[in-house]
C-alpha cells in the first residue's frame, strides 16, 4: 500500500466506521480511490467546522471565511494536476484525473461549504434539499464515476445523487440538537414556523421543545424514504462488488432513521451510534441484497417527485 493510500484508508477508518466497514467489500482499486476521495472530503469539512475526524475540536489558522478561500485555491490546483504536498489533495488530484471527474464536482462540494460559513438559513425545504446535494449528493455522484459508471448514464447519476441526499437529511435528522449547539439550522424555517418553534438555535434547545423538534427529525427520515429508495434501483447499473458496498453502507445509515424513530424525544440526546456487531451484520445482508440488485437489468423506473440536480 503506498503513503496516499495508507492516509486514506487510515482517515476512512477514524472518521467514519460505517463507510470504512461498507468499503471493505469493493475491490482493491475502488476501495483504494473511494478512500482517497472520502480522505479529501473529510479534511474539507474539518477544515471548515474546526474539528479532527468529525468529532474533536482542531485549531485551523485563519478565519472559515479565509480557510474555505484556501480549500478552494488548493482544490483547484489538484484538480489542475499540480504536485500537492497534503495527502489529502494529492489523492483528490489523482482520482480526478483517474476517472475523469468533472471538476465541478468538488467544487460544488466547496460551495455547499460556503452555507455552512455564512450560517445559511433554509426557508422551505427545497433550500434544504439543495444544501443536501452541494454537500452530499455531489459526494455520491463522483463516487458513482469511481465505480465506473459512465458520465452520460444521466440517470444513474441522478440516484447515486439521490443516496448522497438521503444520507444527509439522515445526518441533519441525527444532528439536530448538536447543530444547534454550533448554531446551524437546516430544518426549513417554515417547518418550525408551522409547529411553533422558535427560528434561533439556542432557543430550540430549550427542553419544553424537545418532543416537536424530534417530529420534524423524523419528518426528514420519512423524506429520506424516496431517495433511499431510488438509489436502490441505481445499484442495479453497478458492478457487483461495488453494488454490495454501496447497499452494505445504504443499509447502516437507514438504520440511523429506524433508530430515531424507536426514541422517545426524551432520551434524544445526542449522536445515535450503531453497535459494530449490527453495522457488520447488516452489511453481510445488505451487500447479497445488493449483489442480487447488481444482477439485474438497468431499470428507467421515473424519479418523479424527487429534487433533481441542475444541469
Amino acid at each position: 500500500m503506498n503513503n496516499l493510500h495508507e492516509h486514506s484508508a487510515q482517515t476512512i477508518k477514524a472518521g467514519s466506521k460505517s463507510f470504512a466497514i461498507a468499503s471493505l467489500l469493493f475491490g482493491r482499486e475502488m476501495r483504494h480511490d473511494a478512500q482517497m476521495l472520502y480522505a479529501w472530503c473529510r479534511y474539507a469539512d474539518d477544515v471548515i467546522d474546526g474539528q479532527e475526524m468529525g468529532y474533536a475540536q482542531q485549531e485551523y489558522d485563519g478565519t472559515p471565511e479565509e480557510r474555505l478561500k484556501a480549500l478552494r485555491r488548493d482544490t483547484q490546483a489538484a484538480i489542475r494536476g499540480d504536485a500537492m504536498d497534503d495527502p489529502a489533495f494529492a489523492a483528490l488530484g489523482e482520482v480526478v484525473r483517474r476517472h475523469a471527474i468533472p471538476p465541478r464536482y468538488p467544487m460544488e462540494l466547496l460551495d455547499g461549504f460556503y452555507m455552512d460559513v455564512t450560517q445559511h438559513r433554509y426557508q422551505h425545504f427545497s433550500e434544504t434539499l439543495e444544501y443536501c446535494y452541494y454537500v452530499a449528493g455531489v459526494v455520491g455522484i463522483m463516487m458513482a464515476l469511481i465505480m465506473g459508471v459512465k458520465p452520460e448514464e444521466e440517470l444513474v447519476l441522478h440516484r447515486a445523487c439521490d443516496l448522497g441526499m438521503a444520507f444527509q437529511l439522515t445526518n441533519i435528522a441525527r444532528d439536530v440538537i448538536e447543530d444547534a449547539e454550533n448554531g446551524r439550522i437546516y430544518l426549513p424555517a417554515d417547518w418550525l414556523q408551522e409547529v411553533g418553534l422558535p427560528q434561533q438555535p439556542e432557543a430550540l434547545l430549550q427542553p419544553e421543545y424537545r418532543a416537536k423538534l424530534h417530529g420534524l427529525a423524523l419528518r426528514l427520515v420519512h423524506h429520506a424514504e424516496p431517495y433511499y429508495a431510488s438509489a436502490a434501483l441505481g445499484m442495479r447499473a453497478l458492478p457487483p462488488r461495488a453494488a454490495m458496498a454501496i447497499g452494505a453502507a445504504r443499509s447502516v445509515y437507514r438504520r440511523i432513521g429506524t433508530r430515531l424513530e424507536q426514541q422517545r424525544p426524551a432520551e434524544w440526546n445526542g449522536r445515535i451510534v450503531i453497535p459494530k456487531h449490527e453495522k457488520q451484520a447488516l452489511a453481510i445482508t445488505a451487500g447479497l441484497q445488493g449483489l442480487v440488485l447488481s444482477l439485474l437489468p438497468p431499470t428507467n423506473a421515473s424519479r418523479q417527485g424527487l429534487w433533481t440536480r441542475p444541469a
